[in-house]
């Protein structure tokens, strides 16, 4: 074909980079440059698709069928060109896309019948959206409905009148997935009558056509200690189920002859249950915060294993006796009520007078005892483990309350220097080469590197991992000294384990004295059994 012979004007109309989709050929360089048409043309046809275009163009003309070839034109151009326009074919449009040109469809296409047009062939059938809120949880599958009922029907097969209480454990651990320690607290909740018996319709009822089948553990568990038209759990919701499991469990079977110990050992699990969880310290434990603890896996393992001292978290019998004998240290009246002289003799006086009347002053949590200048076993429970363990956040909470004198959330220079100058004299009187403040607050900053320059506040203190020892530098002389001389023997302890925590250690050097101690009173008596026959000596 020979370009030439069209008119230049007519050819750069056909070529223009919009209609040829090629956004790098600018218009500027096509319409002086007329000679490049060949070029295209060539590459035009060279395409696949070209090829077939025009294989099918010769077919149709050989079968006698009227040409019609896409983007053909049978008119000339505008303004005065040639007649001879119309035995030239002019190239269709890249086949990279068959939509059409947008200069084609302002010129022939309104834009409103066009979104019309638009609208109509992308709208979607309309369907109905499935349901997605349940205001009592969503119901449970059929398949998993069907395996329920499948081994409820085997549990309650031979009692068709129902369960009694001390025959529900297994629908409890087979059915149900709980601990087995939950059994009497769950019997109850369905048992709302006190019948004495819970049916199979009731239980059916209860469980496997209600949201208990389908939610998490945790929820089950909240559900089911709860009292009702409650949203939080209280301590008194724990003590059916540790009183199950004292009177179950193959590794505390040894307490049952004493059941004032019973009741102590299922206190101190319950406060260090909230003293870890309940991290508002309101006493009321919530769903989300049970979530987001480890007691749901803990309570598991205590159910799996029948060595108790094994379980560190919460459970262990071992940690009980060393909090319980510390206390009974120091409560020299027995009273189970604890004053600021009682206090300040812990852990042969480490503390200071000035952090002791802050605790007593109820800064870092209200005493439980209800009795002015007194703390009761509860508030001891939780000083312990906030001062034999400061890398915890519960404990630099606690610790924080105390030194924040006005309360406004941060530690000031002032605020360190007023517990430290007690350390100080306490060092004179001790003949130990005192370390002034201002060293202290050196070393202090360099250790927690606060985000503001000036003051530190809680979030710097849980970002650091030496948080702990700012605080025995300010207020516990002997962990101080211990921190300067980096003892030694605490450091191989820290590293022979290091998924242990300061409070894990820390009890197993007190249960081991303690049982020594105890085995020594005992051979001296003549008499391995004489904790068993006083209760001033608690074990």
């Amino acid at each position: 074909m020979d370009i030439d012979t069209v008119g230049g004007n007519d050819v750069v109309s056909y070529l223009d980079p919009e209609l040829l989709h090629l956004p790098e050929v600018s218009s500027f360089e096509l319409k002086p440059t007329t000679q490049i048409a060949e070029e295209l043309f060539s590459q035009w046809l060279s395409q696949p698709d070209t090829s077939r275009l025009v294989k099918s163009l010769i077919r149709d003309a050989k079968a006698g069928l009227p040409i019609n070839a896409h983007g053909i034109s049978s008119s000339a151009g505008a303004g005065g060109g040639s007649n001879s326009l119309t035995n030239v074919s002019p190239p269709p449009l890249s086949p990279r896309s068959s939509c059409v040109s947008p200069r084609t469809s302002k010129q022939k296409i309104s834009p409103f019948s066009l979104a019309s047009t638009r609208k109509l062939a992308t709208e979607p059938a309309q369907e109905a959206i499935p349901q997605f809120y349940f205001q009592h949880g969503r119901p449970p599958a059929n398949e998993l409905k069907e395996l329920c009922l499948s081994r409820i029907n085997l549990l309650f097969n031979n009692n068709l009148d129902g369960l009694h209480i001390d025959e529900f454990k297994l629908v409890t651990r087979e059915v149900c997935k709980l601990p087995s320690f939950f059994s009497s607290a769950l019997f109850r909740r369905i048992d709302v009558e006190c019948y004495g018996i819970v049916t199979r319709d009731a239980f059916l009822k209860y469980w496997a056509e209600s949201s208990m089948l389908t939610v998490d553990m945790a929820t089950q568990v909240f559900e089911i200690l709860k009292q009702p038209n409650r949203r939080y759990l209280t301590k008194a919701d724990f003590k059916p189920v540790l009183e199950e499991l004292l009177a179950t469990h193959p590794g505390l079977e040894f307490l049952q002859g004493t059941p004032e110990f019973q009741e102590k050992y299922a206190e101190t699990v319950i406060y260090r249950i909230f003293y870890y969880i309940n991290r508002s310290g309101n006493g009321r434990l919530t769903l989300r915060e049970l979530k987001r603890s480890n007691l749901i896996f803990v309570m598991q393992q205590v159910d799996e294993e029948e060595e108790i001292n094994k379980i560190l978290r919460y459970f262990s019998y071992e940690h009980f006796y060393v909090i319980y004998c510390k206390f009974w240290e120091l409560d020299t009246d027995h009273d189970y009520l604890l004053d600021r002289e009682n206090l300040i003799r812990y852990g042969n006086h480490c503390l200071t007078y000035r952090i002791v009347d802050r605790i007593f002053s109820q800064a870092p949590k209200k005493f439980s005892s209800n009795v002015e200048g007194k703390m009761s076993y509860e508030d001891f429970v939780y000083f312990i483990l906030a001062e034999e363990d400061k890398s915890s956040e519960p404990s630099l909470e606690y610790w924080f309350k105390c030194i924040d004198l006005d309360g406004n959330g941060v530690l000031t220079s002032s605020e360190l220097q007023y517990f430290y100058e007690e350390q100080l004299h306490r060092m004179s009187c001790m003949s130990q080469e005192p370390v002034l403040f201002e060293d202290i607050l050196c070393q202090i900053v360099d250790m927690i590197s606060p985000e503001r320059e000036g003051y530190i506040t809680l979030h710097d203190l849980k970002r650091s991992k030496l948080s702990g020892n700012i605080f025995n530098i300010l207020f516990n002389l002997n962990k101080f000294m211990a921190f300067e001389s980096r003892d030694p023997f605490l450091i191989h302890q820290e590293r022979e384990d290091p998924t242990l925590t300061e409070w894990d250690r820390f009890a197993h050097r007190e249960y081991v004295r303690l049982s020594m101690e105890e085995d020594s009173e005992a051979a001296s008596n003549g008499n391995v059994e004489s904790w068993e026959e006083s209760l001033e000596a608690p074990f």
